[in-house]
């Protein structure tokens, strides 16, 4: 089965790996985690894999699933939509970086709605997620959607049911946009939904809104573009109607200050412009500063040299934003932290 095969076909837990004849296992880089960016790293693990002969074994089991195998140390990083906090990176040994940043879309399987046809802003959203709204002819939604025809057809809610940092990003945008959301549910990678089906990984969501008349969901991008499936528009922060795309998720990115915090610890939901996508998110790659095996580390920290180097055309083909140079060279100077009998297991060139 192919690298984009087995992405499009996309099991409720998602694994990719190139270990192709002529290769032995032990020289494969592990890692597990994000659904979001899973993606792109099989694009980028299929070339890598074709330059180098090395492979990837990447398990895309949510973002809290990356951080327990991290950290229980079954593979060599883990990678999380929610950057861990200072004091859980001093606890388990880990350092952390950003890898890539994208959008999630509310996506959605409506009768006679076409794929961004529907306008929805944030508190139509949060309403439908607090079981408020529950026909897409409500009224709400039809006052900003007049040349719509909007079918009077039950919504059926989609959220996670797993450890997610999509699921962070997505309710930490609610919480912005809502006092309600922020006070009774919170921003988390799990939390307790008032309504909904729940499905396992980004991979999950995107199958049961495909499935499901009537069904809306969050998701990455390009599971939406991989499946063809229906996707808002959404009203930003600056009071703009806004479609989902490689520039506004660059715009949104473009907000972050990666040289200013520690440890990279930067959201980038619901930020200002007229341009930004409101639900932007960034996925977070955790490593140990102590290694078990600090030739596995050394190997990981190859590919995401190359990865940031080399791997620009794919992310963009997927609607990903790349990380800027100038944050890549401090992202690469926090490596020397990363250590084996007293010294930096990867120097970078």
């Amino acid at each position: 089965m192919s690298f984009m095969k087995s992405f499009v076909v996309g099991a409720a837990v998602a694994a990719f790996s190139v270990s192709l004849a002529g290769v032995s296992a032990a020289a494969d880089i592990s890692g597990a985690g994000s659904s979001f960016i899973y993606p792109v790293f099989s694009k980028w693990a299929e070339a890598y894999k074709k330059e180098t002969g090395i492979g990837l074994n990447y398990q895309s089991i949510g973002s809290g699933g990356g951080i327990k195998q991290v950290e229980a140390k079954t593979v060599t990083f883990g990678a999380s939509d929610k950057p861990l906090s200072d004091e859980e990176l001093t606890k388990n040994g880990l350092t952390q970086f950003p890898m890539i940043s994208g959008g999630i879309v509310m996506m959605y399987n409506i009768d006679g709605v076409k794929p961004g046809e529907l306008l929805l802003d944030g508190k139509t959203v949060e309403a439908i997620y607090m079981g408020k709204i529950t026909m897409w002819n409500d009224a709400a939604i039809a006052a900003l959607n007049k040349d719509v025809k909007l079918p009077a057809q039950p919504i059926v809610v989609v959220h996670r049911s797993d450890g997610s940092g999509t699921t962070f990003n997505f309710t930490d945008y609610l919480s912005k946009v809502s006092p309600e959301w922020k006070d009774k549910i919170g921003s988390d990678t799990a939390v307790e939904w008032p309504v909904g089906l729940g499905a396992k990984g980004s991979e999950g969501v995107a199958n049961t809104v495909q499935q499901t008349k009537g069904a809306i969901g969050y998701n990455e991008y390009a599971y939406v573009i991989q499946n063809k499936l229906g996707y808002a528009k959404m009203m930003n922060a600056a009071g703009k109607v806004v479609e989902p795309s490689l520039d506004t998720f660059a715009a949104a990115a473009s907000n972050a200050d990666w040289k200013g915090t520690k440890n990279f610890h930067v959201i980038i939901t619901n930020q200002p412009g007229d341009t930004s996508w409101p639900i932007a998110a960034s996925t977070w790659v955790m490593i140990h500063t102590a290694p078990d095996d600090a030739a596995a580390a050394a190997e990981a920290l190859k590919f995401f040299d190359w990865a940031y180097k080399n791997g620009k055309s794919e992310a963009k083909d997927l609607q990903y934003v790349a990380v800027p140079d100038n944050v890549v060279a401090l992202v690469e100077k926090s490596w020397d932290v990363i250590q084996a009998n007293g010294k930096p297991v990867y120097m970078a060139k």
